[in-house]
């Protein structure tokens, strides 16, 4: 059996501990933030699912007040830009009457991301989609979560190992059988039955909010507090979580089933946790899906119609937004890949954009020094197959992934800077311009790095 997701940072991240004046600034769906092309609205989704029902709402949403698009983050929530002045207001009615408001009050801190294909594969110890919508309703009902950051992030696994990248400050990881799941928080962590993992995600949290107080750090992130910080003092709140009643042993399982090395259905392939693009089989227990992949996770309202249609008609009536910019379709098969890969969606198993991300860029963002998207698109085939590779239009790199890819990012004079970022990484940028990019390009995806 592989070791366990891991909520700690990765070892190319710099552990620091700084001390937050203010709140921060992250945008929500009743906070809108300025940018060159009109406001942005960020809605969250836990685990990117939405109903056939919210999809409608939201494409109509970006019709009538956005640029006619929709972006999907590297959480698995939904953007909506281009919006006009004064439009917040309807904006929240619109979302609030499709149920996609259900605490005003609580809006950014519902960051919740789950194993897109937990339920519909056959894969995985336990269905975690229950105890997402439980987390979330716990959530929304404390009087204490909306002092979380809105960058906080809680992420639930069914034991495939999906979870592990996304460096979550709260983890619940299902173990063999699905008879106990395991809460971790920093370093501190409790085996409790699957029922009481919701709960104990929840304390988990408050625990981290009274490290934050104690430290005077006023910390946004768990890997934010200091060394002294990360127990959480949260021996009390275990002591409860696990006295509430004994776990039952867990019976082995398949240890395949649990291995995010295996390649399996609904794989994207050796270490990698997204989903592919194509159908993904119903396994013996579950009830199959589409996978789709989204260029540059952007796609028009149109193409997100389209699958709201298939999802209706052809599914369980959701989709399932993903943290790797691509969208499940529960119950849909492969003779529903035609209608999105005719609307510029990716359902071909070997097509290179899977590897492929870029952050908003010109002329969307004006801290960007290159139209990335553009520059992205033209350089599809460089390497393709090899590392990721994610283009930044400057040096914050919203959005990069994790683990290791290939870093391209954007220095105002016509060229990029490509380096090899992750654990075990050790490739210094190579600056190049435009027209002697793709070689670069290519050669950095194909450079192999130990793994610790």
């Amino acid at each position: 059996m592989p070791p366990a997701p891991s909520n700690r940072p990765n070892r190319d991240e710099t552990l620091v501990t700084p001390v937050r004046e203010r709140g921060d600034a992250c945008p929500g769906a009743l906070r809108l933030h300025t940018a060159d092309d009109g406001a942005l609205a960020r809605v969250r989704v836990p685990a990117g699912v939405v109903s056939a029902a919210q999809a409608y709402a939201l494409a109509d949403a970006a019709e009538r007040l956005g640029d006619g698009a929709l972006d999907i983050t590297s959480r698995g929530n939904l953007q909506l830009r281009g919006l006009g002045p004064g439009c917040g207001g309807e904006l929240a009615r619109l979302l609030d009457a499709a149920g996609l408001l259900p605490a005003p009050r609580h809006e950014r801190v519902r960051n919740i991301v789950a194993s897109p294909l937990s339920g519909l594969d056959g894969r995985g110890h336990l269905d975690v989609q229950p105890l997402v919508r439980e987390l979330d309703a716990l959530l929304c009902a404390s009087g204490r979560t909306p002092d979380l950051s809105g960058r906080f992030l809680f992420a639930l696994d069914d034991g495939r190992g999906d979870m592990a990248e996304l460096a979550s400050d709260v983890m619940l990881l299902a173990e063999p059988g699905g008879a106990r799941v395991r809460v971790t928080v920093g370093a501190a962590s409790a085996r409790v039955r699957p029922e009481d993992g919701p709960r104990a995600m929840l304390l988990a949290a408050e625990a981290f909010l009274d490290a934050a107080s104690a430290t005077g750090t006023k910390a946004w992130r768990v890997r934010e507090l200091p060394a002294q910080g990360v127990e959480l003092a949260g021996a009390p709140v275990w002591r409860e979580l696990t006295s509430s009643a004994p776990a039952p042993p867990s019976p082995p399982g398949p240890d395949s089933a649990a291995d995010p090395e295996s390649a399996g259905p609904g794989s994207a392939g050796p270490g990698s946790a997204a989903p592919v693009p194509g159908a993904v089989p119903a396994g013996p227990h579950g009830v199959g899906a589409l996978s789709v992949g989204v260029p540059l996770g952007r796609l028009s309202v149109a193409a997100w119609r389209v699958l709201a249609d298939i999802a209706r008609a052809h599914g369980t009536g959701e989709l399932r937004v993903t943290p790797w910019r691509g969208v499940v379709v529960p119950g849909a098969g492969p003779g529903q890949s035609g209608a999105p890969a005719a609307a510029g969606l990716v359902t071909d198993p070997a097509s290179p954009w899977p590897g492929v991300g870029a952050c908003t860029g010109r002329p969307g963002c004006a801290k960007s020094l290159a139209d990335v998207r553009a520059d992205a698109t033209a350089h599809l085939a460089a390497g393709a197959g090899g590392l990721p590779v994610y283009w930044s239009g400057c040096e914050r790199r919203c959005g990069h992934p994790r683990g290791t890819w290939v870093d391209v990012v954007a220095t105002g004079d016509g060229r990029y800077d490509i380096a090899v970022r992750g654990a075990g990484a050790d490739v210094p940028p190579d600056r190049r311009a435009l027209p002697e990019l793709a070689d670069a390009l290519a050669a950095a995806r194909t450079i192999t790095t130990p793994t610790k």
